[in-house]
């Protein structure tokens, strides 16, 4: 059996990318990006596209500096369901703390819902570490396109960046 190796690229998700990302989300969801890309114009936040030599996007995730001043906030992070345990995760994670030095800011936070410990697992892994606990929510479209709130615990992670 041969390894299959992509190069990946890092860059910023654009308008574009969207009709190409249904893997990562419902329609909700993928208008919810679309919103998030009006605040990456403004510098807000920053939202990555992981894609091969197709630059077609097989992760995306979002970085937001506004959540806690000083901090990047790592969020709405995805990887091809397919594509998962390959190494696109760490590679997403990664460019997303380079773009956080690249603002000169020194610390990354995430939360990842206490029903994914895979994620879980990448994060300390990639050396986050958990220090709260808390619930959260979001809509989320059912698959007759109604919306439903949706309840959730995360744990709360932080690296400290070199």
């Amino acid at each position: 059996m041969k390894n299959v190796v992509l190069k990946l690229s890092a860059r910023d998700l654009v308008h574009a990318d969207l009709a190409s990302c249904g893997w990562a989300g419902s329609d909700h969801h993928l208008a919810g990006v679309a919103a998030q890309l009006e605040r990456a114009r403004t510098g807000e936040v920053d939202y990555l596209a992981i894609c091969p030599a197709t630059d077609i996007p097989v992760a995306k995730g979002g970085i937001d500096y506004q959540i806690k001043e000083g901090v990047g906030t790592l969020w709405q992070l995805a990887v091809h369901p397919a594509l998962q345990s390959c190494g696109i995760g760490t590679f997403l994670v990664e460019a997303a703390e380079r773009r956080i030095r690249s603002r000169g800011l020194r610390q990354a936070e995430l939360s990842v819902e206490e029903s994914n410990p895979r994620a879980r697992a990448l994060y300390e892994r990639l050396g986050y570490a958990a220090y709260d606990r808390r619930p959260d929510s979001w809509d989320e479209q059912a698959p007759d396109g109604t919306l439903r709130r949706y309840e959730t615990m995360c744990t709360w992670m932080r690296k400290a960046l070199a």
